[in-house]
């Protein structure tokens, strides 16, 4: 792949991600939000002029343009001294763990990420937000240039074209997703559809976790009940819903059952919690309009019988992993064809930066040209043949002497053969000698 670039700029990434260092290492460089502003300010005091910094749980990124008359090792230099100096830490502590991109292998990363493709988990639809709010601040700081903004904006058209010609993000690929998938399958619009969370726990639990992707997949409703008030009020605060008091009678569970089309079970207290009886009553109360229920507790809290009822959709969390399992296989079989399309991104961006190395010959020839004529034209006194004859003669009088130099120095190394060649491609000059052969 050639790597010819716009005499302004050549791209260059630097960073740590989860393929190159340890989570412990990332974890000491991350840069938190609020700190942003401040990075960019030193990157900006160590001579980094354009940078996009990506700072995830996967990835701390720089994505750059240097001068293309600096070594890129002086370059990237400069940004591990940065990132070490925020860490607090020795730059001889990243070695190893640092990876440094320069040219088309910088603008096949900077595609890459958007895309999903250089992810934890492959496909997952959230990088691509977190690279444009990245983007944002980055503007607001005043660090990108023309230069990292093209490569921005070609990036994510990458990204589109990856989303939608290949399957790699239509399948859930964690058990969070994979229920909302169910869940879809089930009921349609989701937003027609009432959930109940019972049980909860703050953040990492397993049921605050799958609540919180169905309202982000735009669950209608949301209600959650807990045996502890404060840990009901405190999982409500967090998603954002409704909550209500622990059911007192079992009357009081199946009405709260027969109104939900989606139940979360996640309360984990060594007994069932959502019974089979319960459930009957719920589908008779919900005029047998179908459940779908989630046991995510460890021992269960629903009643394996309820597997067995009619209209009532149960799923372990052993049945959300293979959901997920299936989803991550069909991801990598698809990746193979998210890289063909990467890699079509990156030669025609490299190509087309390829030719704006012509734009500034082509600016000086065309003034060149308006240059002449205007002179031709002051000559000429409004004879148009004279004219055309002098704008044609003085056009070409610079040119034939650099030629016939060129043909008589030439000799016999062939490089009058090239230069006739060009100079017939570039005005379709045809080779009568030739061709009457």
């Amino acid at each position: 792949m050639p790597e010819s670039f716009s005499p302004s700029g050549r791209p260059l990434v630097v960073g740590a991600n989860h393929r190159s260092s340890s989570m412990a290492l990332r974890d000491r460089l991350f840069v938190e939000e609020y700190a942003l502003p401040g990075f960019y300010d030193r990157l900006r005091e160590a001579g980094i002029n354009q940078a996009l910094v990506l700072s995830t749980c996967d990835r701390i990124e720089v994505q750059t343009v240097r001068p293309q008359n600096e070594d890129s090792g002086i370059a990237a230099g400069r940004i591990v001294e940065t990132m070490a100096g925020h860490a607090e830490i020795a730059v001889a502590d990243l070695e190893g763990q640092i990876y440094t991109l320069d040219g088309a292998e910088a603008v096949r990363q900077i595609f890459t990420v958007p895309s999903s493709l250089d992810s934890l988990v492959v496909g997952e639809p959230q990088v691509l937000g977190q690279v444009k709010a990245g983007h944002r601040l980055a503007r607001e700081m005043r660090m990108i240039g023309p230069q990292l903004e093209s490569l921005l904006q070609a990036a994510y058209a990458a990204a589109k074209r990856v989303r939608s010609e290949t399957a790699i993000g239509e399948r859930p690929v964690s058990i969070a997703a994979a229920a909302v998938e169910v869940a879809r399958d089930l009921h349609g619009d989701l937003g027609r559809a009432v959930g109940l969370l019972v049980g909860g726990g703050g953040i990492g639990d397993m049921g605050d976790v799958v609540a919180g992707e169905f309202i982000a997949a735009g669950l209608g409703a949301l209600t959650v009940i807990h045996p502890l008030k404060a840990h009901a009020a405190a999982t409500a605060r967090a998603l954002d819903c409704h909550r209500a008091p622990w059911p007192a009678l079992g009357s009081d569970l199946d009405r709260l059952l027969g109104e939900a089309d989606v139940v979360l079970a996640a309360l984990g207290r060594r007994r069932r919690s959502v019974s089979a009886d319960g459930i009957k009553k719920a589908i008779v109360i919900r005029c047998r309009k179908p459940m779908f229920i989630v046991d995510l507790a460890v021992p269960g809290d629903v009643e394996p019988a309820v597997d067995g009822i009619e209209d009532a959709f149960l799923y372990t969390l052993d049945d959300l992993e293979r959901v997920a399992m299936r989803g991550r296989q069909t991801r990598k079989h698809v990746a193979g064809d998210a890289w063909e399309i990467i890699d079509e991104e990156v030669a025609a961006y490299i190509q087309g930066q390829a030719s704006l190395g012509a734009v500034p010959v082509l600016s000086d020839l065309r003034r060149h040209f308006d240059d002449t004529r205007a002179a031709v034209l002051n000559v000429a006194g409004g004879d148009a043949e004279k004219a055309t004859r002098l704008l044609v003669s003085r056009l070409l009088h610079g040119p034939t002497l650099a030629m016939r130099e060129r043909a008589a120095d030439s000799g016999e190394c062939g490089e009058w053969a090239q230069t006739e060649r060009l100079l017939r491609r570039l005005f379709g000059l045809k080779n009568d000698d030739k061709e009457g052969k």
